[in-house]
Order: C-alpha cells, then sequence, then structure tokens
C-alpha cells in the first residue's frame, strides 16, 4: 500500500516537472520567436514578464492545461498585416515544430525519461499553438487570419491534428516498463 503511494507520488513528481520543463520551453521559443522576426522587420520587440502568471501556467500544467502566459513580446514600429502575421505566426510554428519532434522522439522505444519529457513537450507545444492560434483578443490568431485566412486555417488544422495525436500517442510503453 504505501509503498505503491510512494512510486506514485513519484511518478506525479516526475510527470509535473517534465510538464513545467516543457510548457517553459515552449513558451520561452514561443516568445523568442516573435522577437526574432520582428527584429528582422526591424521593429522594437521587448519581452515583458508577469510572474504570477508563471506560477499558474506551473501549476495547471500538471493537469496538461496552459492557458496562461507568463508574459509577451511588445512589439512596436512600421508594421503592416503581412509583417504582423509573419510575427504572430512565428511563435505558434515554433510551438507546432516542438510538437511534431515531440511526437516522433516519444515513439523510439527504450529512451525512458526521455521518451516522456518528449511526449510531454508534444503535448504542451501542441496545446500552445491550438490555444495560441484562437482568433481573440491579443492572441496570435487574430493578427494572423487578418494577414491570411488561409495560413491561419492551415496552422490551425495542424495545431488540432497535433492535438488530436498527442492525445492518443502515449510514449512508446517501454518508456513506462523501463523503471521510469
Amino acid at each position: 500500500g504505501m509503498q505503491f503511494l510512494k512510486a506514485g507520488f513519484g511518478f506525479l513528481a516526475l510527470l509535473f516537472g517534465l510538464n513545467a520543463f516543457s510548457a517553459g520551453l515552449g513558451f520561452l521559443l514561443h516568445e523568442l520567436a516573435h522577437k526574432f522576426v520582428a527584429q528582422r522587420y526591424h521593429a522594437w520587440a521587448e519581452f515583458r514578464s508577469d510572474d504570477r502568471m508563471l506560477l499558474v501556467m506551473l501549476a495547471a500544467s500538471v493537469f496538461g492545461f496552459i492557458f496562461a502566459a507568463p508574459g509577451a513580446v511588445f512589439i512596436h514600429g512600421a508594421i503592416d498585416y503581412r509583417r504582423n502575421g509573419h510575427i504572430s505566426l512565428a511563435g505558434p510554428l515554433i510551438n507546432i515544430i516542438l510538437a511534431v519532434a515531440g511526437l516522433a522522439v516519444s515513439q523510439i522505444p527504450s529512451l525512458g525519461v526521455i521518451g516522456l519529457l518528449a511526449w510531454a513537450t508534444a503535448k504542451i507545444n501542441a496545446w500552445l499553438a491550438l490555444f495560441n492560434l484562437l482568433p481573440f483578443g491579443p492572441l496570435d490568431g487574430r493578427k494572423v487570419l487578418a494577414w491570411n485566412r488561409f495560413v491561419w486555417a492551415g496552422a490551425g488544422l495542424v495545431s488540432l491534428a497535433l492535438v488530436f495525436l498527442t492525445g492518443f500517442a502515449l510514449p512508446a510503453m517501454s518508456a513506462l516498463a523501463d523503471g521510469v
């Protein structure tokens, strides 16, 4: 009884750590993508953090939910709809790339914790991409849609497919059997 509870708690702590790392990596690379593309267009770009939202995001990541952003990149300059669309698409595109890579790596047998990390990275980044592509308020999706509805729809469908795939594709079962 107690040994099972200790093992279960250890596994939950491991999942929390993997989710927190994956969420942090996905968020950081998402925001850096916005910043670099904006700077490529000679716009001023600066990240501003919100530490309270970071704690909310980390707590929510335990349950596989990402619904809060611990900050954002603010951009100023002569940016038209096309360039704003490119800047806005850069973040979700990075999340899509991380989700695809994580999903592929998670299917390799005998990776243990690395396989679980890849799976967490795939799942969280698929959700980050889909959420950020919603066409509301300050989210990236509104700006991508204003620029090009076909690009927005394509990125949204890929993100939705990745959310679906990561919901059903577990990491290679040997990762769980290898004593993780």
